[in-house]
């Protein structure tokens, strides 16, 4: 029973020490979940009322133009979106390219022919560009999204057109919820027995 009671004694500063640690790192985690954690809070509730009980905060300016096309013709969808490119001003690459064979629809009980077409889209937090294309045509069809600081908030939430920096930037959000959850629980338990046997039952 001595022998048990000292071996106890010693391993005191040892537990003391680890929940120093535990305790600091807890804090500063705290503080970097605190910053992203207002970010995303305040773009999840604008998001979750999108729909319904609606919250005319977000906004997108829209704009639209027709931009004609070079005498030369545009081989394809991926040569269009580097024209575009170079029309435009835009530095980032497409975050989509789509093409749509010529097929057969019937419209009014008529059977028609509709053309092929190319649809570029350009997506970042602040503005999205989606220019479509009709074979046969002379132009194409642009249209540009503005958004202001609320839309801003709420694509940066949901990453649109967000680059893996800002992906990864977001996991250490999830990640930190993560260990503030299990060290708050440590921190609870003081790293006593019986405490860390209610934890892992409640964890279970």
């Amino acid at each position: 029973m001595t022998s048990l009671s000292s071996e106890t004694i010693k391993q005191q500063p040892k537990r003391i020490h680890w929940l120093k640690w535990l305790r600091r790192t807890h804090a500063w985690v705290g503080l970097w979940g605190a910053g992203l954690g207002l970010l995303f809070g305040i773009s999840g509730f604008l998001l979750n009322h999108h729909i319904i009980m609606k919250i005319p905060a977000a906004h997108m300016e829209q704009s639209h133009i027709e931009l004609a096309l070079p005498a030369q013709p545009i081989a394809d969808a991926k040569a269009l979106a580097a024209w575009l490119q170079s029309q435009l001003n835009i530095a980032r690459e497409p975050n989509r390219i789509m093409t749509e064979p010529e097929k057969t629809v019937t419209w009014a009980g008529q059977q028609h022919q509709q053309p092929a077409s190319w649809r570029v889209d350009f997506h970042n937090p602040q503005h999205s560009i989606s220019a479509e294309y009709w074979l046969g045509n002379s132009y194409v069809s642009v249209k540009r999204q503005d958004a202001n600081t609320f839309a801003f908030l709420t694509r940066l939430h949901k990453g649109v057109g967000a680059g893996v920096g800002w992906v990864l930037l977001a996991d250490t959000l999830a990640g930190g919820l993560v260990f503030l959850s299990l060290s708050g629980l440590l921190l609870w338990s003081r790293l006593h027995g019986s405490r860390l046997t209610m934890a892992g039952l409640g964890l279970t």
